[in-house]
């Protein structure tokens, strides 16, 4: 973990709600994919977690959704301001398990996690597939993003209104040799359901510190309790215990 202040260099919406914006520093190192940020904002006692879109020595980018204070209140801020960051959070995915053809499953700001860990594992000579789920066609984003990387793309819609008509659940490929997913907590059981194969799962979650320190984000696993801030937010399958799935 490190504390810096960060510059902001781009701040621009990508669909009605969610914004990207890239940050840069000259002593920022490049993050991990699954892994996040904790930014302080002015005026709120708590700092917001915000995962990291991509990265690369002295700059990273998020995507974030705005939902409450924090957030609208980034919306709202200028190139050249600057944010007090603490980054290098998280444990991050481990791609050392993804096998040769590895599938990628996000719903809605789940979605941002999975690019670096795409562009790393293709980087690596993988073929990745990625599933990505939204709720209706004016919420899609990242689909040329990810396309671009080399991966085969496919989007959902709970509506039908773009792509698949369902959730990620619905458009998984007959094969793949593990998985990797982010997403809201009822995605996250879905896919705990349905897949066939081992896999890792980012956890969205309320913290504190953000740090490991407040204890506010624990949750209980087959080895005891885990900091989804420090021991997470990635689990792997085997060892998450739903309190109802």
């Amino acid at each position: 973990m490190k504390q810096q202040v960060l510059t902001i260099m781009e701040n621009v919406p990508v669909t009605g709600s969610v914004y990207r914006m890239r940050l840069e520093g000259a002593e920022l190192e490049a993050q991990k994919p699954g892994g996040f940020v904790n930014i302080r904002l002015d005026g709120l006692f708590l700092r917001r977690p915000i995962s990291v879109f991509d990265s690369a020595p002295g700059s990273l980018t998020i995507l974030y959704k705005v939902v409450g204070k924090g957030t609208e209140q980034m919306s709202g801020m200028k190139a050249g301001e600057t944010l007090d960051v603490l980054t290098g959070l998280g444990n991050g995915y481990d791609m050392a398990k993804a096998g040769d053809h590895p599938l990628l499953l996000g719903g809605g700001v789940g979605v941002p996690p999975l690019y670096l860990l795409a562009k790393q594992l293709i980087a690596a000579g993988k073929k990745v597939s990625a599933v990505l789920g939204f709720n209706t066609a004016a919420e899609v984003f990242g689909e040329a993003e990810f396309r671009a990387l080399g991966c085969d793309v496919t989007v959902t819609t709970a509506d039908g209104s773009y792509g698949v008509k369902g959730f990620v659940t619905d458009a998984l490929p007959a094969e793949y040799s593990y998985f990797y997913t982010c997403g809201p907590e009822p995605m996250l059981k879905a896919v705990y359901r349905a897949a066939k194969t081992s896999g890792q799962f980012s956890f969205e979650e309320r913290m504190g510190c953000g740090f490991g320190a407040c204890m506010g984000c624990s949750c209980k696993t087959i080895t005891g309790y885990k900091r989804i801030c420090r021991e997470g937010p990635v689990l792997e399958k085997e060892e998450i215990l739903w309190a109802n799935l």
